[in-house]
């Protein structure tokens, strides 16, 4: 990317929420006609503000973790969930255009489509270079707001340079103070860093943009897209977890050989060194460890206290989970006897829970973009009630997800060769079930139901066995088959609470058209009970949080089998990092504890390899749906065997009068899956390497001609 050293033509911006007054920052047209220099901008604050907002204003679109298909593609991962629907068919592969989900999916788009995060990344980073570089020549600004903007730029232009890394692997790391466009290209051209040198350039920039952002916590909505100390710190260890994982750290497969700069050095290291794991484990433990009020810590997973009151399905009074005698008799955060763990997950997503001073969110983009949260609502909700019903989830995911008391759901994973041998439960809850008030958690009172409708509009009847006595996080995120979908905000009453079936021929079933679930299963997670096409709950996105850094955390520990000692962020103690099992429950005791889920048996804790395996899974239904797993699953090497396997739903051909075979899973054939190397990273653009003659390309994809 060749980006001008001393003037810019400002372009016509787009919004990025969290910037008061964003409408005037991001107004080009107000301050500018063609260009302006440097000195005149950053003389004058209100100038100096619109900068710094239209640096982060590249962040949206391609950039963005979580939202609609259009945009952002690795929201769900391909063995979890499918955007699939209103995409079926094929697009044309050009920059812009809508191309089918499947050819994303098989690696078929090519080296110049759906490619627009690395001119947008490169934009970002420039414009922060400049800021950060003349930031302090405003003469209206004091001394801690010049730190804590430039603090903010460096913040940005790091981020973009993870985001690069995370998606192309090595790339280019331009000069500090930017690229002099009036020289050649030629003269200008930079190769791709090695995965090592960029994440610990990110690591290093995170670290001062630590240093010099002063603030803990954002105050009022119109700042919360601003970083603080913990974003900061929540990024340099994602990159320092990326670097430690097996993609770039004693990896030397046929690709890693194949990944090499234009001298031919290798830039995913063929040796393997433990203590980069450490120094990730310590980067986690940097932001465990920032202090928050009365003393105690700055982040902790979100709750929902426990509720005895009826105030409808809204609001239903708390479901306790399986008796444990570790978690049972004691309050949050050492047990759940004073939470609700249902309501503790879902309302996190739903837009319940306000950004503002929420304890778990480090930091978000907000509403993102046009395709973004809202429109990602308005695409899981079923058919029959103004979404768009495209996003099935696969049979893989439901097993993931435990039953209440901690255990593996009978036949999981029957059908891809991995299950315990136990067979699927067969058989469907009863009225009678209702009556004597089993299956607490299908969310239905028998006190509330109308007798002269028939059973199968009975909230909680006709439910297939596989989808009760399952884990709270299920119920927050599974549209299964005969659930409810609130709709609160419709005007009738009568339109509230509808229960949704997808057998053939029942509204949301399969039809001869795109809107209709390849797998016969929805997604609940984002939707909240309110949400009608037309009138959604705002809510934001979840880009870091914090039970994703206690995940990372105790999955660095389990990987050690030294000790090492590392000093914290800004050098006021040395910590001592090893696989020590009480650090490592520090870390996903909060998660369990939330999902109301007993923890781990102590032969899963003694063994590297089972924990390995339990927090592989745990990241899997915990970050479902928020744009991790994709990268994870390259990340851990495990997208050959994972992403290639079949995909398996509901037989959705048939009706509810033969409801069992309907949730029999088979093949969803008409869902191909493959990986292939080169999807590890994704492609530069041609138009690119001919502007870069020392850019290399990504393995697999091709050079231009």
């Amino acid at each position: 990317m060749m980006i001008k050293k001393f003037s810019i033509a400002l372009l016509a911006a787009f919004g990025v929420g969290g910037f008061t007054s964003c409408s005037d920052y991001l107004n080009t047209d107000k301050y500018f006609e063609d260009r302006v220099t440097i000195e005149s901008v950053f003389a004058d604050k209100e100038r100096v503000e619109q900068w710094l907002a239209y640096a982060y204003s590249f962040l949206g679109g391609d950039n963005a973790d979580v939202g609609t298909k259009d945009a952002t593609r690795n929201s769900f991962t391909f063995d979890d969930c499918y955007y699939y629907g209103d995409r079926d068919i094929n697009y044309d592969s050009k920059e812009g255009s809508q191309l089918s989900y499947e050819k994303f999916r098989l690696g078929e788009y090519d080296e110049n489509s759906w490619n627009g995060a690395w001119d947008r990344c490169y934009k970002g980073i420039y414009q922060a270079s400049v800021f950060i570089h003349n930031v302090d020549k405003n003469p209206e600004m004091t001394p801690e707001e010049k730190l804590d903007y430039k603090g903010q730029a460096r913040f940005v232009r790091a981020y973009y340079y993870w985001l690069l890394l995370r998606r192309y692997g090595p790339i280019p790391l331009l000069p500090d103070e930017g690229v002099d466009y009036t020289q050649s290209y030629d003269d200008i051209a930079t190769p791709r860093s090695t995965y090592e040198e960029c994440a610990e350039f990110i690591s290093n920039e995170m670290l001062q943009a630590a240093k010099e952002i002063q603030y803990l916590t954002r105050n009022g909505e119109e700042n919360v897209a601003r970083p603080t100390k913990g974003a900061a710190l929540a990024t340099r260890a994602y990159a320092l977890i990326f670097a430690a994982s097996p993609l770039a750290n004693g990896n030397n497969d046929e690709f890693a050989q194949q990944m090499v700069d234009d001298q031919g050095r290798r830039l995913l290291s063929p040796e393997y060194d433990e203590s980069k794991w450490a120094r990730a484990a310590a980067a986690c433990l940097d932001v465990m460890n920032l202090p928050g009020d009365n003393h105690g810590y700055r982040y902790e997973v979100y709750t929902v206290s426990a509720n005895t009151a009826d105030v409808g399905p809204q609001s239903r009074p708390t479901i306790t989970p399986p008796y444990d005698p570790e978690f049972s008799d004691q309050d949050w955060p050492k047990g759940w006897r004073n939470i609700d763990p249902y309501k503790s997950y879902r309302d996190f997503f739903d837009g319940d829970a306000s950004p503002v001073n929420n304890p778990e969110l480090i930091w978000s983009r907000m509403a993102n973009d046009g395709n973004g949260m809202n429109d990602l609502s308005v695409h899981q909700m079923p058919r029959t009630y103004g979404g768009w019903n495209t996003h099935g989830m696969t049979q893989k995911m439901v097993d993931a997800y435990y039953m209440a008391d901690g255990s593996d759901c009978p036949g999981k994973d029957r059908e891809i060769g991995r299950g315990d041998g136990s067979e699927r439960l067969k058989g469907f809850t009863t009225l009678e079930d209702m009556k004597e008030g089993k299956y607490p958690e299908l969310g239905a009172k028998y006190s509330e139901f109308d007798l002269s409708k028939p059973d199968k509009d009975q909230p909680g009847v006709g439910i297939s066995l596989q989808y009760v006595n399952r884990e709270p996080r299920f119920y927050a995120s599974v549209g299964y088959n005969g659930s409810v979908w609130h709709y609160l905000n419709r005007t009738e009453t009568k339109d509230h609470n509808v229960k949704t079936w997808y057998y053939r021929g029942d509204g949301n079933g399969f039809m001869n058209n795109q809107f209709h679930l390849r797998t016969g299963i929805g997604v609940k997670k984002y939707v909240n009970p309110r949400d009608v096409n037309g009138n959604i709950v705002w809510r934001y996105e979840p880009a870091i949080r914090f039970g994703d850094i206690l995940l990372l955390y105790a999955e660095a520990l389990n990987e050690l089998d030294g000790s090492y000692q590392i000093a914290s962020w800004n050098g006021e103690e040395t910590y001592t990092i090893s696989r020590n099992i009480d650090d490592i429950k520090r870390g996903t005791h909060p998660i369990r504890i939330r999902a109301g889920l007993p923890d781990y048996a102590p032969q899963i804790y003694a063994n590297k390899d089972e924990l390995r395996k339990a927090l592989k899974r745990e990241r899997m239904i915990e970050l479902f749906a928020e744009g991790k797993r994709y990268w994870d699953l390259r990340r851990w090497k495990d997208a050959p065997v994972e992403e290639a396997l079949d995909i398996y739903g509901l037989n959705i051909y048939l009706n509810e009068n033969q409801a069992e075979d309907f949730h029999t899973p088979i093949p969803v054939y008409d869902l191909r899956t493959t990986f292939a190397p080169k999807m590890y990273f994704w492609p530069i653009t041609h138009n690119e390497l001919k502007h870069n003659k020392r850019l290399t390309q990504a393995p697999g994809w091709t050079t231009y001609d």
